[in-house]
């Protein structure tokens, strides 16, 4: 269990006491984790604040990186929180990645947990959705609205800078970790959703990252990947050795093109035609 020290200087802020604040008034919470930094932070700081009275939910698809799970997994037990994983199969309405997708995703993934939290008598189900969120194109959003499912973090005015600090502060192990997403993210709207094109996506992406790139995207159009890092490293993605390490990983992943996006990594750059 992480030694968890409430004493750094920066959680006396008013942003995190109003979250403890929002959460002490919860009876009982069900937290939807992803593994993500900030779905942990939500959890830490709600067992912190009610105890035995929060219940971790993961839900498991093919959809979602397999390290992204393993360090949700991991988390929670070195929190000592109960944790439940539920695994769900492609949903039929989100099967050709329309550019709504993220609404049906939620709603179709928190009907399902929020089932689970009533039966395990919580109180509340609630997500990491946070201030950061209201600048990028979110219909994922409206489906939490509808199923009254609680954002402490946004409801409490933290955005991403705000959780990195107070989850520092809190010396949690996932204080640093780059932003994240599904890889559905990684395929064009209206693209027939594939396990082996997921796969392919996940493999290519973790062979970036274990050449120590910080935060990787690896766009799929077909059989061309398109790298997004950002672009304080990009110079070093160009160098020789690398990449042909990069070409000849991600060509064995199934690739037969390899190409640098040259704006950098962006938050949901398939987002844009859509806006």
């Amino acid at each position: 269990m992480p030694q968890i020290a409430e004493t750094s200087p920066f959680l006396a802020e008013p942003g995190y006491q109003r979250l403890v604040e929002i959460l002490s008034c919860m009876d009982s919470i069900a937290v939807a984790c992803s593994g993500g930094l900030d779905s942990s932070l939500l959890l830490a700081v709600a067992h912190l604040t009610l105890g035995e009275r929060v219940l971790a939910l993961t839900v498991v698809t093919p959809y979602m990186a397999s390290w992204e799970i393993a360090e949700a997994i991991e988390f929670t037990a070195q929190l000592g929180v109960r944790h439940q994983r539920l695994t769900l199969p492609i949903p039929a309405d989100i099967a050709h990645n329309p550019p709504d997708r993220c609404y049906r995703c939620k709603r179709t993934l928190f009907t399902e947990l929020k089932a689970i939290a009533a039966a395990e008598g919580c109180a509340w189900l609630a997500d990491g959705t946070n201030q950061d969120d209201l600048s990028d194109y979110r219909p994922g959003m409206r489906a939490l609205r509808e199923l009254d499912v609680r954002s402490p973090l946004l409801e409490a005015g933290l955005g991403k800078a705000d959780i990195r600090r107070y989850a520092r502060a809190l010396d949690l192990p996932v204080w640093n970790k780059p932003a994240s997403a599904c890889l559905l993210t990684r395929l064009p709207h209206e693209t027939e959703v594939q396990p082996k094109l997921l796969r392919r996506v996940e493999a290519a992406e973790r062979a970036l990252l274990d050449l120590g790139f910080s935060t990787v995207r690896v766009r799929c159009h077909g059989d061309l990947a398109r790298i997004e890092v950002h672009r304080t490293e990009q110079a070093r993605l160009l160098e020789e050795t690398v990449a042909a390490q990069i070409v000849a990983a991600l060509t064995q992943c199934g690739f037969r093109y390899v190409t640098l996006d040259l704006p950098g990594y962006r938050m949901g750059s398939f987002n844009v035609v859509v806006e």
